[in-house]
């Protein structure tokens, strides 16, 4: 099973719509899907109660014991992703989740500001070992500090593409139970979506043979 843990510090960011959407894009790439809610605001638990599907499996976790037996179980019952929706400050449990976790995604907008408050998390991120990319999360539709932002994300790490725009579909979907490529499926919020999906898929599970390949070439 893979894991997938979105965390950053800033409030605000998105992390809870991006894991919706990321997890919904993943069901329908026929993953068995599971979303881990860790925060405390339970973006993930309450739109799950309004969904009319029982695909993602939603699970609450609120200490890293819970957070560790969900995942066993997770892994048990066959489930082949599972993401990890973590809450707005860098404690324990957040700790925990990244240390859990095969790809660290830390969504940030196109501020300066957001940027830098997401510097402490890469830190905690690279003092684990863990594969990382940021998400450029929120962003305007054009104008000249995105290509700023992208510049700065590249130069701190690694920037997943495409950008997410910030579009009315991410909320309105949210709202109404679903994931944006279930809500409007055609739409460019979707398209983006999807996209973001196959560059974690790819990067990923690329890290993890890479990282499986490692004792063969020490031993060698």
């Amino acid at each position: 099973m893979h894991t997938i843990v979105l965390a950053t510090q800033k409030g605000g960011s998105g992390k809870s719509t991006l894991a919706v959407g990321i997890a919904v894009a993943a069901v329908e790439d026929r993953h068995r899907v599971a979303i881990i809610d860790t925060d405390p605001q339970r973006t993930v638990s309450n739109w799950g109660r309004r969904r009319t599907v029982a695909e993602p499996h939603i699970h609450r976790a609120s200490n890293g014991i819970e957070l560790e037996r969900a995942l066993l179980a997770l892994k048990r019952t066959g489930f082949t992703l599972a993401i990890i929706d973590t809450p707005a400050t860098h404690n324990a449990l957040s700790l925990s989740a990244i240390n859990a976790s095969n790809m660290c995604l830390i969504p940030a907008r196109s501020s300066t500001a957001d940027i830098e408050a997401a510097l402490p998390t890469l830190g905690a991120v690279r003092n684990l070992g863990k594969p990382f990319a940021f998400i450029l999360n929120q962003t305007p539709p054009r104008g000249y500090r995105l290509s700023e932002a992208a510049a700065a994300l590249n130069a701190a790490g690694v920037l997943a593409l495409p950008y997410i725009v910030q579009r009315n579909d991410h909320q309105d979907a949210l709202g109404a139970g679903y994931g944006v490529t279930e809500y409007a499926p055609e739409g460019l919020a979707a398209q983006e979506i999807r996209g973001l999906w196959q560059c974690v898929w790819k990067k990923m599970t690329a890290e993890s043979v890479i990282r499986e390949q490692e004792p063969i070439r020490a031993a060698g």
